[in-house]
């Protein structure tokens, strides 16, 4: 009913997003979003990449990191992964580490409106 109150994250926006939340992690791996921008996150080379298909993805998944949404989306096709599975196990194991307070996910859903 008020879908159209959610904000469309622009990719710029979502590269600068996806590197603030999962920057800090030990696990190197990637992001391609839906434009085709891949955004590298640790040190190195990332070990896989997990393929964004669409904003609307990009947003669920920003609301609740967690590798349960990530397995959910890439179940309905939502989202794909590249790479080595067994090491991207790895990167699932970094990622439940990452915690997102309601402020800071308030914080990250109001900074979409931004350009």
């Amino acid at each position: 009913m008020f879908a159209f109150l959610a904000p469309t994250p622009t990719p710029g926006r979502a590269a600068a997003i996806l590197r603030d939340i999962f920057g800090g992690l030990p696990a190197s791996f990637a992001f391609r979003l839906w434009d085709g921008q891949e955004v590298r996150v640790g040190p190195g080379a990332p070990v896989c990449t997990a393929v964004i298909k669409s904003p609307q993805i990009f947003l669920a998944l920003i609301r609740d990191p967690s590798p349960y949404n990530f397995a959910e989306a890439y179940v309905h096709s939502r989202l794909d992964f590249e790479g080595d599975l067994f090491q991207a196990m790895d990167v699932a194991n970094a990622v439940e580490t990452v915690k997102v307070t309601p402020m800071r996910k308030l914080k990250i859903i109001l900074s979409l409106w931004r350009r």
